[in-house]
């Protein structure tokens, strides 16, 4: 009835796949190792308790009224100077915007660059959320390669000669969906490839801080080299996520460009949101908070490995995550992990197949599977279930 009046881009964009499998696995019988959900218990209950009594008693209604576009100041003066003590970058408060989780960060990102079919060069495969929220925008999509040490450099080069891309959005690390994390090398490789072009770098980095061991972390790609990189950052997966919480940081004249996308958007993010997990953070040690997590973290991906290597045929090949919070499978070639998917539904054990991860692909041989929001047995028992559906197919 109203399909005539809505708008192409909405008729051409897809619902989020994943959102859609939420809703299957919402019976209790089904293992799901499908959504990208952090583990409720290691959310801080706590300590973010005693941070609502805090921010009621000190700043009472202010955290009930209409707040600043940019974000709160010592929110963002938190994520100026725990980015100069990671990375020591170049920045202060005015490279910084808070936005309501990343998601709506690629989605004033979109709304700010992209006309219709202008191009963005994104990884093969892809975060599926980026995916969605620039084709609202009608963008058209090029996919590069992911090897096991990050993009495929002369696919990259010939990627950038043929088709010129506007953006270029990459997550290197621990990348969604296939938990791959780009080495060093190859980030100084990216760079070079890229760093003369006319193309803005979307660096996507949710899970950058989920690192198992304590390794020295990699810099991003072209770190204080280049004015035209795009940091985006979250809280959902080291505090919490129902806050709601991301932040972007760039160029000042960006932030501004983006602060009047947001403007049109939502005026400002939660604000009380915004006052706890500040307050939480200026109060509480979070590297700490992410120790423990990693340490969950952990334990739970080295149990969906052990079981993968007991339960699965052997020429099965899946990534054995270093961090973050998933791994990649793929089957035999020519298998669909879109049929697997319907065979391991009927055993009540939840996926997500690798199709929404690509442009332009159907019935691909991949999935992803996410290890953090089950605890071990349950991990084994789904692997069991799922190596038994695999075995059907």
């Amino acid at each position: 009835m109203f399909d005539k009046f809505f708008s192409n881009r909405i008729k051409n964009t897809e619902p989020s796949f994943i959102r859609e499998i939420l809703k299957v696995t919402q019976n209790p019988e089904i293992i799901s190792f499908a959504g990208g959900l952090p583990n409720p218990i290691s959310f801080p209950m706590d300590e973010l308790k005693i941070s609502m009594e805090n921010i009621t008693n000190k700043y009472g209604n202010k955290i009930y009224q209409y707040s600043t576009t940019q974000g709160l100041d010592s929110l963002r003066q938190y994520i100026v100077s725990r980015y100069k003590k990671l990375w020591n970058m170049d920045i202060t408060i005015e490279n910084v915007i808070i936005t309501t989780g990343s998601q709506q960060a690629l989605d004033l990102i979109g709304k700010v660059f992209l006309n219709n079919n202008d191009t963005v060069m994104v990884e093969k495969p892809s975060y599926l959320g980026l995916l969605q929220a620039f084709n609202t925008y009608e963008a058209n999509f090029v996919q590069t390669k992911l090897n096991d040490d990050g993009l495929d450099i002369e696919e990259l080069k010939q990627t950038i000669k043929i088709h010129k891309p506007k953006l270029a959005y990459l997550i290197p690390n621990f990348q969604n969906p296939t938990g791959l994390t780009y080495s060093a090398q190859n980030r100084k490789e990216v760079f070079e490839v890229i760093k003369d072009e006319d193309l803005i770098l979307i660096q996507d980095d949710p899970y950058g801080e989920l690192r198992f061991t304590n390794d020295d972390r990699i810099p991003y790609i072209g770190l204080n080299q280049s004015e035209k990189n795009i940091y985006l950052g979250s809280f959902s997966k080291i505090v919490t996520p129902g806050m709601r919480l991301g932040y972007i940081i760039a160029n000042k004249e960006i932030i501004k460009a983006i602060e009047t996308a947001k403007q049109a958007a939502d005026l400002h993010s939660n604000i009380f949101g915004q006052y706890l997990i500040a307050d939480y953070l200026q109060n509480n040690d979070l590297d700490k908070h992410i120790e423990k997590i990693k340490a969950l973290y952990k334990s739970q991906a080295t149990a969906m490995v052990e079981a993968m290597k007991e339960y699965f045929p052997s020429d099965i090949k899946f990534t054995i995550p270093k961090g973050g919070m998933f791994t990649w499978v793929t089957l035999k070639e020519g298998q669909s992990a879109l049929k697997l998917f319907d065979l391991a539904i009927a055993k009540n054990v939840a996926f997500v197949p690798g199709d929404p991860f690509y442009v332009n692909e159907k019935n691909v041989n991949t999935l992803r599977l996410n290890y953090t929001n089950a605890d071990k047995q349950t991990i084994k028992a789904g692997i069991k279930r799922l190596a038994q559906s695999i075995e059907e197919i």
